[in-house]
């Protein structure tokens, strides 16, 4: 085998020089529906080259002389007006080619080459938290507030949980007032374009109470969609209170972020929290 690849590149070596632009290197692409037709020349060679170890070849014809080493095929006609197929295996796919009878060097596919194939990467979905998880790594939330609030419908963020993109909020919801109070999982918004009479970065893991909220100047808020919503109860008697928890994915940043959980407004009041994160 040896001696025989060496009487082979001797001749290519010996031979008269032509130019290279005469000779085609090609790509082409892994399928397996795909019939690639080679282009070949009499007392020359055409290189078949892959992105991975060939198993098995077999042609159909012995008119084309056919060996392979590794991951290349070696392709070389014996005669004049031959053609017939090659069928070259590998671990993964099969590749199917039509060897065209020997024609002129200057139209002859010097080699082809495969293009690798890119796996596309697979997004791995993280599963959601697991209740220890909310129990055991969640922060407590403090209530920054000058006096207690007034409102009838009173809204307090218990904890929150922080993993990877996600945000999950622990809070409860209290009805003080004389009449029955109805609500579901609130809208949640990014405030943009803060102004506060002092820094925010004291004030991260907090909400804000209801003098403190008052205080906040804002340009403009964008609302962030809801991951998931769950209440207790959604309908509440006076005197009665509701534990929830709303998951959201918030905006990348590393500065003091003010979220705005907007719930059903009672008739006389506005119903929202602000937690500084």
């Amino acid at each position: 085998m040896k001696c025989q690849w060496t009487m082979l590149i001797l001749a290519m070596i010996t031979a008269p020089t032509l130019s290279l632009d005469a000779q085609r290197v090609q790509r082409e692409s892994s399928d397996r529906a795909q019939v690639i037709h080679l282009q070949t020349a009499l007392n020359h060679l055409t290189v078949i080259e892959l992105a991975e170890p060939v198993i098995q070849v077999a042609t159909g014809s012995q008119s084309f002389k056919v060996e392979w080493r590794e991951n290349k095929v070696f392709v070389q006609p014996t005669e004049n007006g031959a053609a017939t197929n090659l069928f070259i295996w590998t671990a993964s796919e099969r590749l199917n080619y039509e060897l065209e009878p020997a024609g002129d060097v200057s139209s002859m596919d010097f080699a082809i080459d495969q293009i690798p194939v890119i796996q596309p990467k697979l997004v791995s979905m993280a599963p959601p938290p697991s209740t220890s998880e909310i129990l055991l790594e969640g922060k407590p939330v403090r209530l920054v507030s000058a006096r207690p609030s007034r409102k009838e419908i009173e809204v307090t963020i218990c904890d929150w949980y922080e993993k990877e993109d996600r945000v999950l909020i622990r809070y409860v919801v209290r009805n003080r007032g004389s009449r029955p109070y109805e609500f579901s999982t609130p809208q949640v918004f990014v405030l943009k374009g803060v102004r506060y009479p002092q820094s925010l970065y004291p004030l991260i893991g907090s909400q804000l109470g209801e003098q403190e909220s008052a205080r906040v100047r804002v340009k403009q808020q964008n609302p962030i969609a809801v991951l998931d919503g769950q209440l207790q109860a959604e309908h509440l008697a006076p005197g009665q209170e509701s534990l929830g928890i709303v998951a959201f994915r918030p905006p990348i940043g590393r500065e003091p972020t003010i979220f705005r959980l907007q719930f059903a407004n009672d008739d006389r009041e506005q119903v929202a929290a602000l937690l500084v994160r």
